[in-house]
């Protein structure tokens, strides 16, 4: 296995991150985002820079309710898809969103979707998939930081419930 990544050293370098850390402090995380060396977009850029499993990334999908306009969020293992039809049966119909949208109801950029410190309340499900792993790395507001935690810490820092929402693995 891989040396971890460097934490960050105060002051963090984005106001994004800024709250994603102060939303899992106050949620009494004991994990604080790590700045990378390199940018992470992707689940699978995320494991290469943090030498774990495609699976252990823990990706923030966003859609968007057709009904209401309101914001989904799909936490999935990063080696899985979503299953839009799984999701509409659970919360009505989605679509995808913009990333103007996504940015609205977040206050992030796609590739740095924190499973916290959203800008707007949103409706959130956990892809069942990830509690397969012991240890998942999220986003922290900005495709550089990530933080550390387990699917429990996942399931209590968001609130949302475990839901077989993956369609399959994501190719290889």
């Amino acid at each position: 296995m891989s040396q971890m990544p460097m934490p960050v050293s105060p002051p963090l370098p984005s106001a994004s991150v800024q709250r994603v850390a102060a939303a899992l402090q106050q949620l009494q995380h004991p994990h604080a985002p790590q700045w990378l060396a390199q940018e992470a977009r992707t689940a699978e850029a995320a494991a290469q820079v943090l030498g774990v499993q495609m699976g252990q990334i823990a990706k923030s999908v966003i859609f968007q309710r057709l009904a209401d306009q309101t914001a989904v969020l799909v936490v999935t293992a990063g080696d899985r898809r979503v299953d839009v039809n799984r999701v509409n049966a659970l919360l009505g119909t989605v679509g995808p969103a913009r990333a103007a949208f996504v940015k609205a109801q977040t206050g992030f950029a796609i590739g740095g979707v924190s499973p916290v410190a959203h800008a707007r309340p949103l409706l959130c499900l956990l892809d069942a998939s990830l509690q397969r792993f012991d240890t998942l790395w999220a986003a922290a507001g900005h495709p550089r930081a990530v933080f550390c935690l387990q699917p429990d810490d996942l399931e209590r820092i968001t609130g949302a419930p475990w839901a077989e929402v993956a369609a399959s693995e994501v190719p290889a």
